[in-house]
């Protein structure tokens, strides 16, 4: 039963980190020529100087990826949602810098936001159904009450626990 949850962790991390690292290549390059004896100069523009928010919705995803792990029922399906959106919000800037000029990095932001998809929609179909992580951490009445938790009760009733 961990194989689906680490798969999808896995695309989220995996999209997350490719749209990321798409997001710092050049997108696009004008060349402006120069009356001589200058050179031509030539101005590259990258994925994240075209859309600023690019870096921080990958950053979010990889950050949702985590939280798949730390949550379980209702949130884990919360932050499936929330990872379709950064998903698709990654695909969205992937689509409008697809035309503006080298097509191989928004393509590649692109198919790293539709991972990222996949996994989101994964995780809030399914994910209420995976492993979560243990329990041994939380506190529950049964585990919390132990032999020191008498003394204070009966100090609470006002009985002196030393004395016996």
């Amino acid at each position: 039963m961990r194989r689906p949850l680490a798969l999808a962790v896995a695309l989220c991390v995996i999209g997350s980190a490719v749209a990321l690292y798409a997001a710092t290549r050049p997108w696009e390059e004008i060349m402006t020529h120069r009356i001589a004896p200058f050179p031509p100069y030539t101005d590259i523009t990258t994925g994240n100087e075209m859309f600023p928010g690019l870096t921080a919705i990958a950053v979010v995803g990889l950050a949702g990826a985590g939280a798949v792990l730390a949550t379980k029922a209702v949130g884990r399906r919360l932050v499936g949602v929330l990872l379709t959106l950064v998903g698709l919000g990654l695909v969205a800037c992937a689509v409008a810098g697809i035309g503006k000029g080298s097509p191989t990095w928004p393509v590649v932001a692109l198919l790293g936001g539709l991972a990222v998809v996949a996994g989101g929609l994964w995780v809030g179909a399914s994910g209420h159904r995976w492993p979560h992580m243990g329990a041994r951490y939380e506190r529950t009445e049964s585990r919390g009450r132990t032999g020191s938790n008498d003394a204070w009760d009966a100090l609470d009733r006002g009985e002196d626990p030393t004395v016996r």
